[in-house]
């Protein structure tokens, strides 16, 4: 699903892999864990952890954004298109964003 956004660029760790839009990360991957972060809102990150504690943890909070770790086999894959294209929405600028819908 990443790969149906525009001008992501990935990068490789050893445990896992980040991704960017215009140099602004919004996502990782860590395939051990079978887990995701994800750039939300703070009242997104909030929501989400209080609503569902066993599919979404609070990663971090930076820049004035919260992170969520997703598990990977909790969450349906409507879902995840959504929130990680709020990641990306989050990072990427606004003509870019513009240009992009979200495409359901």
């Amino acid at each position: 699903m990443v790969d149906t956004l525009a001008e992501v660029t990935r990068a490789q760790a050893r445990d896992y892999t980040s991704y960017s839009v215009c140099g602004k990360r919004f996502g990782y991957y860590w395939p051990r864990t079978k887990t995701v972060g994800l750039k939300q809102t703070l009242s997104e990150q909030l929501a989400l952890v209080s609503e569902r504690p066993d599919v979404f943890e609070v990663q971090f909070t930076a820049g004035g954004f919260g992170w969520v770790v997703v598990h990977l086999p909790r969450i349906e894959l409507d879902e995840l298109t959504e929130l990680v294209y709020e990641a990306w929405r989050l990072s990427a600028p606004e003509p870019l964003v513009e240009a992009h819908p979200l495409r359901r």
